[in-house]
């Protein structure tokens, strides 16, 4: 038998891992195996509820690594699509939770519910479980501080550039991964080459315009950075958005290579800048204040 928990898990965030450590402490007093059963794609793309501003702080694969690397023995992917979605709480756990996964405890969150009815309230859900010899456990409101943690409240929070407040509440800095792709090569003109980042999940979120310290990994190694999101408005108007790392101390050609850059704090918001000249001189402030990090 599996003790398990069900969600989307968007972050694997503070709120989360609590209940996470719950789902693997349960697990152990039992002596049973934990999963956790999520989804994938995204319910609001399937269901078009405003798909089209849908971004997300994971990846499957990186929510794959936060989970197992919590200790949980399984991670289970469900396809959610529009025939899925018309599953009853019922059917959900008939269908997946007892034939499919083998679950005899679920641990959920204070605001967790299962199946298409908006209506339910979590205390029915929870009659329903027990009606088919399934054990719920509850675990209460997790707040960092006095904030509640939600996906919706760390991604307001990138949004607005405020990397070290999502990473807060996230437990781990904000991570973008993705192949470097050629560019037109401004900085190094001016002395300061970027690698520029193609990600691979096209619906993961990248935070607010303007200039970030990062953390760089490339060629399996750590190196400091600094990251330009945005519109480079200095080299002209209507620039397509891009994200732009400088590596300090670094002079490799990593073009087509992997890299992944993690968010430690914002430097300044995005500018136009009056000429290059104006542009590499503030660079070089960047690079000195990063320098005392």
């Amino acid at each position: 038998m599996v003790v398990a928990a069900t969600g989307f898990f968007d972050g694997v965030h503070q709120g989360h891992r609590a209940v996470l450590d719950s789902l693997k402490k349960i697990a152990a007093q039992k002596q049973m195996e934990s999963a956790v059963i999520t989804f994938w794609p995204h319910p609001r793309t399937v269901l078009q509820q405003d798909a089209h501003s849908l971004r997300l702080l994971n990846s499957l694969e990186e929510k794959r690594q936060r989970v197992l690397s919590l200790g949980i023995d399984h991670f289970h992917v469900v396809n959610f699509s529009r025939e899925f979605s018309k599953l009853s709480t019922r059917e959900f756990m008939e269908e997946y939770l007892i034939k499919r996964y083998n679950v005899s405890t679920l641990v959920i969150g204070y605001d967790h519910r299962l199946g298409n009815s908006s209506l339910q309230t979590q205390d029915q859900m929870r009659d329903i479980a027990a009606s088919l010899g399934i054990e719920t456990i509850r675990v209460d409101e997790f707040h960092c501080g006095d904030k509640m943690v939600s996906s919706t409240k760390i991604r307001g929070a990138l949004q607005c550039g405020d990397v070290s407040g999502a990473s807060d509440l996230l437990g781990y800095r904000y991570r973008l991964h993705g192949v470097v792709v050629s560019g037109k090569q401004l900085g190094r003109t001016i002395g300061f080459p970027t690698a520029n980042m193609e990600l691979y999940e096209p619906l993961k979120l990248v935070p607010g315009n303007g200039v970030y310290l990062v953390d760089v990994n490339v060629l399996g190694k750590r190196f400091r950075g600094i990251c330009n999101i945005g519109n480079r408005p200095t080299v002209g108007e209507n620039q397509s958005r891009t994200i732009e790392t400088h590596i300090l101390d670094f002079d490799e050609d990593i073009y087509g290579l992997e890299m992944s850059i993690e968010f430690v704090s914002k430097i300044r918001d995005e500018r136009k800048f009056a000429s290059l000249e104006e542009l590499k001189t503030q660079i070089t402030k960047d690079k000195e204040s990063v320098k005392q990090h």
